[in-house]
């Protein structure tokens, strides 16, 4: 496949996936990268991670040599370069929103509860709506309250909202709360002797490399069929 536009000066809006022999890689933005679960199986891309923790970004740049690394704010590198890539992926930071702390931390253990951060979630699903041209997904956990805005689709433990179709998928149990150990991660070796202070939290917060390689080729699907929401 090959990505060419029709205009001499495109816009995202003027790309289109046209399938031959040669193949143009997307140009892919991965915010709040994480050490980059979601990103282990793409292929033909060429992507910029931002991850905000030095320590969890070099463990992602030791994992991925191949991309370019940002460290910094996810928000700030949005809202400057939104336009220049492709497709985009937001996972925002899920501890203030998810249920495991507000039932077992909050409720149960007794721990201070956090003010959900609406900003780096919601905030960026409306700047991506509303700014820009491309096809985007953000990902999150299910969290203990209502929505405010609702999903797009529910892929097991992860809401997504989004603006082209993705569907169902069947992926292997990842086993989460049986896994009490470090060890107990297939990925446990990208955080071993790393800097990284809660190496479990990393871990357990990683996007399935099977549910972002569905996600990204349910947006080249779309990009080919020139099918999204604007």
């Amino acid at each position: 496949m090959q990505l060419r536009s029709i205009d001499p000066a495109p816009s995202y809006n003027s790309l289109f996936i046209d399938c031959g022999d040669d193949y143009s890689p997307i140009r892919v933005l991965n915010l709040y990268s994480g050490i980059g679960g979601n990103r282990q199986l793409w292929k033909n891309v060429e992507v910029t991670s931002v991850e905000y923790d030095k320590d969890i970004a070099e463990a992602y740049s030791a994992r991925f040599p191949q991309d370019n690394l940002v460290v910094g704010d996810a928000v700030a590198y949005l809202e400057a370069n939104a336009n220049n890539f492709d497709f985009i992926w937001a996972s925002p930071p899920c501890q203030s929103h998810g249920q495991y702390r507000h039932r077992v931390g909050v409720l149960a253990k007794g721990y201070a509860p956090l003010v959900p951060d609406m900003t780096n979630l919601y905030g960026v699903i409306t700047f991506l709506k509303t700014y820009y041209d491309g096809l985007w997904v953000v990902e999150n956990t299910v969290p203990y309250y209502e929505p405010l805005i609702p999903p797009t689709e529910v892929l097991g433990r992860h809401l997504v909202w989004s603006n082209f179709s993705i569907g169902q998928i069947e992926t292997s149990a990842s086993g989460i709360r049986d896994k009490n150990k470090i060890s107990d991660y297939d990925d446990a070796r990208f955080v071993m002797g790393t800097h990284i202070k809660n190496k479990r939290q990393v871990l357990r917060n990683q996007v399935s490399g099977e549910t972002g390689k569905h996600v990204l080729d349910s947006a080249m699907k779309a990009m080919n069929e020139r099918v999204w929401i604007k």
